[in-house]
């Protein structure tokens, strides 16, 4: 490609000679300054690609440390025997601030949730007569048995804790968040 001439700025001498040296060197007023080859774009494009592509990654990773990290600790919550049929026990699991409710619904059946109402975290009370969980807040209603909101104002389900019979013991494996 053939250079062309510098174009001289306004009030500047207008022969080719007369112009600095540094002109030739920094070409901010050629025509060709204007000019992006498509070696260059394809370059930028491929660079900007690629970084989006490592950001990505990165948050991937980022996310597959955490849930491996996060796993919750199994807990001993009580005997199956301390709890009567019908009756609850509150206990705090996975940190001493997640406050749950766990109610024996059988003789060989315990269901535990998150002791907070998903509407505005007031306490929900079981009442496994009526197959309910109920938040007095709002008048707020779960189901028991699936814990799924059944009326007033929450809209998702309580966090379920997931349970394990072993030995006559009741512990807390885990904590599952049902989608709505």
């Amino acid at each position: 490609m053939e250079r062309s001439a510098p174009i001289p700025p306004p009030g500047t001498p207008d022969a080719p000679e007369e112009q600095p040296k540094w002109r030739d060197d920094f070409p901010i007023d050629r025509p060709e300054d204007e000019y992006v080859a498509r070696r260059d774009f394809t370059r930028f494009m491929v660079l900007v690609s690629g970084a989006f592509a490592v950001g990505q990654l990165w948050i991937a990773v980022q996310n597959w440390i955490r849930r491996g990290r996060g796993l919750p600790p199994r807990q001993r919550i009580a005997r199956l025997d301390d709890v009567p049929v019908g009756g609850s026990l509150t206990f705090d699991y996975p940190t001493p601030h997640d406050p749950c409710v766990l109610v024996r619904t059988s003789e060989s059946e315990v269901v535990a949730y998150s002791n907070q109402c998903t509407h505005l975290m007031c306490p929900v009370i079981p009442r496994p007569e009526e197959n309910v969980l109920h938040c007095p807040c709002h008048a707020g209603w779960f189901d028991l048995s699936n814990g799924r909101p059944m009326a007033g104002p929450p809209r998702r389900p309580l966090p379920r804790v997931l349970l394990e019979l072993r030995d006559g013991e009741i512990h807390a494996t885990g904590m599952e968040v049902a989608a709505r």
